[in-house]
């Protein structure tokens, strides 16, 4: 009796942290988006922020994911789409975050090599929007790609940098129910302490 309490209790506290987990992700995937626009865009670009790339071979799990993320997010319906792939080179290295995330996008997942342009300058999310900015400047909305949490983080720094731009911001399909369940909540954990580190940030730079 006991040991079917302890399972059931142990099974609840999973449970509830897998749930809070996917909220987490569903609700930052919907926050700080520009104004609502009824119609489809003219055109739109749409900014994957890559992430550490140790191997100069292949885009690691986490930018392949990232970069599946962002073709889901691609609006069929808009003639000009481009996307742009963001990260420099690791020191080390001999690649691009960028570069590398633009090959699997190519060679692994058919994308146009005609739609992809490459940012290979920043080494941080700050700098990923800062170097991506004259890439968004004639692109009527704009998609900010990456795990939730950090797309967030993305979104908030070009609030900060081009308010006239983040208003033309609209909801990529980086979230999906289910998805990578088991690992949401350690990334809702590490990215709501980068949330709370950019905040800061962010009032220090007003300030």
């Amino acid at each position: 009796m006991r040991r079917g309490v302890l399972i059931g209790a142990v099974g609840g506290v999973v449970v509830a942290v897998l749930v809070w987990g996917e909220a987490e992700h569903w609700w930052a995937s919907r926050a700080v988006l520009g104004q609502a626009r009824s119609g489809v865009p003219e055109s739109e670009v749409l900014v994957v922020l890559g992430f550490a790339n140790r191997s100069a071979d292949r885009a690691n799990a986490l930018n392949r994911w990232r970069v599946r993320a962002a073709l889901r997010s691609v609006d069929d319906e808009v003639s000009d789409s481009r996307m742009v792939f963001s990260g420099t080179t690791r020191p080390g290295g001999s690649v691009s975050e960028a570069e590398l995330m633009a090959r699997y996008a190519i060679r692994e997942r058919g994308m146009s090599s005609a739609r992809i342009q490459l940012e290979d300058r920043s080494r941080t999310t700050w700098e990923n929007i800062q170097y991506s900015i004259p890439f968004m400047e004639d692109a009527a909305s704009i998609k900010i790609v990456s795990n939730p949490l950090h797309a967030l983080r993305g979104r908030l720094y070009l609030r900060r940098q081009r308010p006239d731009l983040a208003c033309r911001v609209r909801r990529g399909c980086d979230y999906r129910f289910g998805e990578k369940s088991w690992a949401k909540p350690f990334f809702a954990v590490y990215g709501l302490l980068d949330l709370a580190r950019t905040r800061k940030d962010t009032r220090m730079r007003d300030g």
